[in-house]
């Protein structure tokens, strides 16, 4: 896919001026994160089974090479066929050669984030094969002709009303009204006959195990179990650091990652495949291929960024996320956004690249506070800040502005004059009202957002206060 991380700022500007998209993002955002409050509240075994997940994951890590030679061998044992690509375009190479092929002319494909990373989409769009998206938000967004705005939500960004507008203008047999089940039976519609006659189905994983060889789906919609059984061929696509050692640690991550995504206890479908179909099998494909894909992982392997491999997508520190919530995903340029995107960006891409990503963080906490495998995400944007500071890719005016600070900072006196006059400057400009609606050589915090005005007195003024008799 095209990378635009270095238009970042840019792209949050264009973000903040979508009125709808501010809508849309808090009509799913906050059910999401209202219905995962509820459910982990609902789980009292929460916090031992994030910590035993989290050494699950690092004790897989640990091990990788051995759980990926195990995986392949018992993979191949059940019937499949596992290939491994280092770099997207070996990925990309191994799909279009297995699909030229079976001369095949039609893919359908379940969601899948490793394949939009690789560039599955353009790679069959370059080979001449129809790809059918079967989720109902990769369909939306596949008829939009536009990149997926969440991890787990990829049409999160759209509206219900421009959704029903969207297959007013795209569906064979639209539906009358916006109301949401015509919407999906629409899509039903127009989905069914692509299932049918498709020639290949592609899928993700969102776990492999290495014990059985088997690779685990879980989904809502069903569309997976349509795409990967009716077609004679099912190719998965697949990172790498997906390894589990075996069902029963499975069995840990199935019961976290619904929970943190989307608040339910369980999706409708957790789906083992087990290689293809065997004599008296009453379906499933004629032939299984798993595609392991690197692409830099061995290098986050190697690096501080380590914990991000044990990354399972459930998409909570977007959800939760204050930037995220006020621009969506696409300002960030590439398949992953959020507080994960602002890591695995520079590290998939560059730092020159995706500079901008770890310095729009708050540095708040609550995506590590939600994550369900607590990776540490706000150390490593520090990290990465660091690290930019050390390779001079800092703007000037940023590196100008911490001198300057840090002048005032050295100086007590200095600074605490300076906090004071600040101080009364803010609460000059609020006035009556309470809040700042322009600031002079800061528009760009009052552009879309009143700044509020600041209490009386600087932080060390009230601390004192408070500490006489």
């Amino acid at each position: 896919m095209q990378v635009t991380s270095h238009k970042f700022k840019e792209n949050v500007k264009t973000a903040l001026g979508q009125p709808n998209l501010r809508v849309a993002l808090d009509r799913t955002t906050g059910l999401l994160t209202s219905r995962r409050r509820e459910t982990i509240a609902a789980y009292p075994e929460y916090a031992e089974a994030r910590t035993t997940a989290a050494r699950i994951k690092d004790h897989t890590l640990a091990h990788l090479d051995h759980y990926l030679e195990m995986f392949e061998k018992n993979a191949t044992a059940a019937g499949a066929t596992v290939h491994w690509a280092q770099t997207p375009k070996q990925a990309t190479d191994i799909i279009i050669e297995i699909c030229r092929r079976h001369e095949a002319k039609s893919v359908t494909r379940v969601k899948s984030m490793l394949g939009e990373e690789i560039g599955i989409g353009e790679a069959l769009r370059d080979a001449g094969i129809e790809r059918v998206e079967t989720d109902l938000a990769e369909h939306i967004i596949q008829l939009a002709e536009e990149p997926p705005s969440h991890i787990v939500v990829p049409a999160m960004h759209k509206t219900r009303e421009e959704v029903a507008d969207l297959f007013r203008l795209k569906h064979h047999d639209p539906q009358k009204t916006d109301d949401v089940a015509e919407l999906v039976e629409s899509a039903r519609r127009e989905l069914r006959p692509k299932y049918i006659g498709a020639d290949i189905g592609i899928s993700g994983a969102n776990f492999l195990i290495a014990d059985t060889g088997s690779v685990v789906t879980v989904t809502n919609e069903g569309n997976g179990e349509l795409t990967t059984t009716l077609p004679k061929v099912h190719i998965v696509n697949v990172g790498i650091e997906k390894l589990v050692p075996s069902m029963e640690h499975c069995a840990v991550f199935i019961r976290l990652l619904a929970r943190a995504a989307l608040g339910t206890e369980i999706t409708q479908y957790t789906t083992f495949y087990n290689g293809p179909r065997r004599q008296g099998d009453v379906d499933g494909p004629e032939e299984m291929h798993i595609v392991l894909v690197d692409n830099r992982r061995t290098e986050i392997f190697d690096g501080y960024m380590r914990p991000m491999l044990r990354c399972i997508r459930c998409g909570a520190c977007m959800n939760h996320c204050p930037v995220f919530n006020a621009v969506g995903g696409h300002p960030y340029g590439f398949v992953y956004p959020g507080p994960m995107g602002a890591i695995l960006t520079p590290a998939m891409t560059s730092l020159e690249t995706a500079g901008d990503l770890p310095n729009a963080c708050t540095l708040n906490g609550r995506c590590q506070e939600v994550c369900p495998v607590n990776i540490p995400l706000p150390d490593m944007m520090r990290r990465l800040r660091e690290e930019q500071w050390q390779r001079a890719l800092t703007p000037a005016s940023m590196r100008y502005g911490l001198g300057f600070w840090a002048f005032a900072a050295k100086r007590p006196w200095l600074y605490r004059l300076g906090t004071r006059l600040s101080v009364a400057m803010l609460r000059l400009l609020a006035g009556s009202k309470g809040r700042i609606t322009s600031l002079p050589l800061a528009g760009a915090w009052t552009r879309h957002r009143d700044m509020t005005a600041p209490q009386r007195g600087t932080f060390m003024d009230q601390y004192r206060r408070r500490r006489q008799p």
